[in-house]
Order: C-alpha cells, then structure tokens, then sequence
C-alpha cells in the first residue's frame, strides 16, 4: 500500500508570503553591501582570486559524504549503494536551498528518488529521522560554540543570545521527538477528521503506518541515531574549514577555534530562520554581526556569506545532475543489503 500525505494548502495561498520573505532578503543583502561598500566587496573577491575555486568545492565535498553515512544510519536496511544514496541526498539538497519549500520539499524529493529499493514509507521516516538528527547535532555544535565564544571573550550579548538560543533549540528537538513517537502523523489525520477533511480509510491507515515506522526507528536502531548525530557534527566541524579558509585567504588572522566558534552561532540564524528560502538576509546579517563580534569585521562576514551563496550555487547545479543521474532506468536496481 503507498502511503498517501494529507492536502497541503494551494500553492497559490503560499507563494505570496515566501516572495515577500525573499524579496525581503533581498533587499537587507543590498543594504549590508550599500553600508559595507561595494568597493570593499569586490577587493576581497579580487583577493581571493583562484583561491575561490578552492573553497567552492573543498570542504563542503567532505561535508556531503559525513552527512550522507549520518542519514545511512537511519534506515532500517541500509541501502547497499552509498554513490545513490550520496547523490539522491545531493538532489535533495539542492531542492531545499533553491526553492522556498522550508527545508521541506528536498526531504520529499530524496524519499522519492529512493524508490523502488527503499519504499517510500521506509525512505520518508529516514528523512523525518535524519532531520531529527541533524538538528541535534546543531544543537551540540551550538553548545560547544559558546564555549570557545566564551574562552575567546566574545562580548556578553552575543553569549547570552547564543544561550537563549540553544535553550530553545533543545525545547524544539525534545517537542519533535515527542511529536513524533506520540503518533503526531496519524493524529493530524484524525484532527482533520473532525474539520471534515477526512483524508480517507486508506490514507489514515498510511499515516498510522509511518507513525509506526518512525517508532520501530526509534527503538530498534537507538544506538545508530547516536552515530547518526556524530556523523553529523562531524560534518558540521568540517564544513567550519571553509569559514578558516576563507578568512585566511583573505588575510585576516583567524584562529580554528574561532572558525568553530562563528560556525556554531551561525547555526542558531539557521535554525530560526528555516522558512526563509535559503535564509536569505537573514544570515548575511547574522554573520556580518556574529563576525563582527569575534574582531573580525562585517565586510569579512559578509565576503564570506556572499562566497558561501556562490558556492550554494555550484552544489545546486551539482544536485539537479545528481538528481538526473539517479532517476535514470540503470539506477532503480534494488540496492538492498
């Protein structure tokens, strides 16, 4: 039986919210690069000349694959063929950052793509669990953050916003858990039961199985979430190696520790900000802040957002190939272990 997702709103009742958030961005990207000057821009990308090639590939090509073993630990059989699932995960990716889905319409994308060796039940609960994951390893990375925020003596304010934000993001992992192992799935079809939007006996029954998918993932597979965490902020420790890079490259002393550090606060702008497509403006202005406050300059902040935009870029093109390339009639063999 294929399971069946509940009614979303009309596109139509969406998208003028979502172009009103991007434009929004938008705009706030031209006010910092108006108040930082443009000149003082176009000098750091002229310093960085053929070194932005370097940073538009590495590490973020060592991020993919920790990622990709994180998500592997959340399938029930792991799937035999890590190069699909890598590049399904690309696609994915590249949905989520280029369309204003929320970080949502990519999970979809990748569960899909999976089929037919992964059913589609069994591929959307390892994406459900696998964004679980990953938000809990950004919440350790937010912990460890502020502790080298705290040793470099970064100012009071940002440590206290860091602080009240990991407080939230702890209540936001904890409450998705829950929501998860409590049926939530199921329980919403029921919800819309009683406002008469039934979705049908064959669709609740759907929505009951994946509740019961997730929590077989849960208890069967406890020890693998945790690696899948680990993988994770492995992941997130590498991708700091492009903030150390990019500073280097142009010229500002930067210490590892405090690449960590700025990685770690700018998750937090990432994680509150997640219905913004691709957090446009929003993390432009917190990086600008955050580096800022480590000595390090908004110019420095916003040059290093601006490369790591044109780097999104480069993954993206690489994710609608990915995604072409594993939804091609050779690559639906049954992969299973």
């Amino acid at each position: 039986m294929r399971p069946h997702l509940p009614p979303s709103p009309p596109r139509w009742k969406r998208r003028p919210l979502r172009l009103i958030l991007a434009a929004a961005g938008a705009l706030l990207i031209g006010y910092l690069i108006l108040l930082i000057g443009p000149e003082a821009i176009w000098s750091a990308f002229r310093t960085l000349s053929w070194r932005l090639i370097v940073v538009l590939v590495f590490p973020t090509c060592l991020v993919v694959v920790a990622d990709t073993l994180a998500w592997r630990f959340t399938f029930p059989t792991p799937p035999r063929s890590f190069a699909r699932l890598l590049g399904v995960r690309l696609a994915g990716e590249a949905v989520n950052l280029a369309t204003p889905t929320a970080s949502v319409g990519g999970d979809l994308v990748k569960a899909y793509l999976l089929r037919p060796a992964v059913p589609l039940r069994e591929g959307l609960a390892s994406v459900i669990v696998d964004k679980t994951t990953g938000v809990a390893s950004q919440v350790l990375a937010l912990a460890a953050g502020l502790v080298v925020a705290a040793l470099l003596s970064t100012p009071t304010a940002l440590l206290l916003l860091g602080a009240g934000a990991l407080v939230l993001e702890i209540v936001c992992v904890v409450g998705f858990v829950a929501m998860q192992l409590g049926g939530a799935i199921g329980g919403g079809g029921r919800l819309m039961a009683k406002l008469g939007l039934a979705p049908g006996p064959e669709r609740q029954a759907a929505l009951e199985g994946m509740d019961r998918a997730l929590r077989m993932l849960y208890a069967e597979r406890g020890r693998e979430l945790v690696v899948s965490v680990l993988w994770h902020v492995l992941g997130f420790a590498l991708g700091t190696i492009e903030i150390y890079l990019v500073v280097q490259f142009l010229g500002v002393p930067i210490s590892p520790l405090a690449a960590f550090g700025i990685g770690a606060l700018g998750t937090a702008v990432k994680f509150f900000t997640f219905m913004l497509p691709a957090s446009l403006g929003a993390l432009e202005g917190g990086n600008v802040a955050i580096f800022t406050a480590f000595g390090l300059g908004g110019a420095t902040g916003l040059t290093y957002t601006l490369v790591r935009r044109l780097r999104e870029i480069v993954w993206i093109a690489g994710g609608f190939l990915a995604s072409h390339l594993v939804s091609l009639p050779s690559s639906s063999v049954a992969d299973r272990q």
